[in-house]
């Protein structure tokens, strides 16, 4: 699969978010992208997985079979887990039993009764990552799939990743957790955001990081006008405190994604919030 100056932003007059991207992907390869949010990984990995086309450039060679788990899996559906997985794999044209066996190993087989709308960060992040793996993929893009897993499912994953690229299929992973950090083999791009070199705006880049000198080549990218701005206004930075209330379940995951994005976080006490039906 070959990315050719490929340039991308969401209106016509709108800032650039990814400018003059060249990126070969290899068959039964396993890419670890990381960098803060903003940078532009969620839109490299819709662009790779075809779900937006790039407003320059080419896409080329793109596998038959994409699987796709985005960072927010959408629960507000009316299914079940089961009856959902079941209605994915019709499309996917996989036999229902797929679901099932993947639900075991990814320590999902409780959820399967239970409506979509019921579900947590994690649970819901798992149910993502079953649908991506229905067909078995030739090309599989992961959004965040760590992020508020267990133990058991933060092991397997990885064991899952493993054999689509031992098959030559191609996995792409956006990653805070870093946990393919030390993967073998794994390729490694950095989307960095905007800089300032002597008072000079310069775009920002994807840095590709492989197991040979020649895998992977360097790519372009702009952050976006605002982020741009941002980073080059003189003066004292200033600051705003926004206050979010989060599921009990979901604090630790969310607590760690902030920090990770350099946020300062204070976390008060546990509340009980009564809500309405």
């Amino acid at each position: 699969m070959r990315l050719s100056r490929v340039s991308f932003r969401y209106s016509r007059r709108g800032p650039w978010i990814l400018k003059d991207v060249e990126l070969d992907l290899r068959p039964g390869s396993v890419i670890e992208v990381t960098g803060r949010n903003g940078a532009g990984k969620s839109t490299l990995l819709r662009l790779l997985a075809g779900f937006v086309p790039p407003s320059r450039g080419t896409i080329a060679e793109r596998p038959g079979v994409v699987g796709y788990a985005p960072d927010v899996f959408p629960v507000d559906q009316p299914f079940i887990v089961a009856d959902y997985l079941a209605h994915m794999s019709r499309i996917r044209g996989v036999p229902a039993g797929s679901a099932v066996n993947l639900a075991g190993r990814l320590n999902a087989a409780h959820l399967l009764g239970q409506p979509l709308g019921d579900l947590s960060k994690g649970s819901a992040q798992k149910v993502g990552i079953i649908q991506s793996l229905l067909a078995p993929p030739d090309l599989l893009i992961l959004d965040e799939p760590f992020a508020g897993l267990d133990e058991q499912t933060r092991t397997e994953l990885p064991m899952i990743i493993k054999e689509i690229a031992g098959r030559g299929g191609t996995v792409v992973v956006s990653d805070h957790q870093k946990q393919l950090t030390d993967f073998p083999g794994a390729e490694h791009w950095l989307v960095a955001d905007s800089e300032v070199t002597t008072g000079q705006i310069t775009t920002g880049r994807v840095t590709t990081d492989g197991i040979t000198a020649d895998r992977g080549t360097a790519c372009e990218i702009a952050a976006g006008a605002r982020e741009a701005v941002r980073e080059t206004s003189p003066g004292p930075t200033r600051q705003v405190i926004i206050e979010v209330i989060v599921d009990v379940d979901d604090a630790d995951e969310i607590e760690q994604k902030l920090r990770a994005d350099g946020h300062t976080v204070r976390r008060s006490g546990e509340h009980t919030v009564r809500r309405s039906s």
